[in-house]
């Protein structure tokens, strides 16, 4: 039995060739349960019927695409779990891309071609290694920042870095 049987993935991209492979791809690392949604809109309708743990998702989908998705699920006031895990897919993974993604409150990222070991890090990292969620006027989602550092000498912003 699998360490990941346990866990239900709603896989978002509106390429069903796509989804397929990724499909593959997680039943071969044994995730338990797979729902798959086509665009960010029918993804968020699933969050409200279904207990999701991870929504895999597409930057670019229409109606809906990634990001709004990912917006939606961190600041819509009915939003069905404010602090579901969100790994980004996409084929176009440019510094602003990312950066967007980021600042929705995406919490990891992945670029196309998706390789099985790459993906199956990313689902490790937000079982194994989650990051404390940050709320701010503009933003509400996992902390951006990924590392301590030690020896930082610079200005502290947030009410709990002095415990540092």
């Amino acid at each position: 039995m699998s360490a990941l049987s346990s866990i239900h993935v709603l896989l978002i991209d509106d390429n069903p060739n796509m989804r397929a492979i990724v499909a593959a791809m997680l039943k071969s690392v044994g995730v338990g349960r797979l729902t798959e949604a086509e665009d960010g809109a029918a993804a968020l309708e699933l969050l409200r019927q279904e207990a999701i743990d991870i929504a895999i998702v597409d930057f670019r989908m229409k109606p809906m695409d990634g990001v709004a998705f990912t917006r939606a699920v961190r600041n819509e006031a009915d939003s069905a779990n404010p602090y579901l895990p969100v790994i980004m897919m996409t084929g176009h993974s440019e510094k602003s891309r990312v950066t967007e993604a980021r600042d929705a409150g995406v919490t990891e990222f992945v670029a196309k071609p998706v390789k099985a070991q790459t993906l199956l890090s990313r689902i490790e990292a937000v079982i194994l290694r989650p990051r404390p969620f940050v709320r701010s006027a503009n933003y509400f989602g996992p902390d951006r920042r990924r590392t301590r550092t030690e020896n930082y000498a610079g200005p502290f912003r947030r009410s709990d870095d002095a415990a540092i």
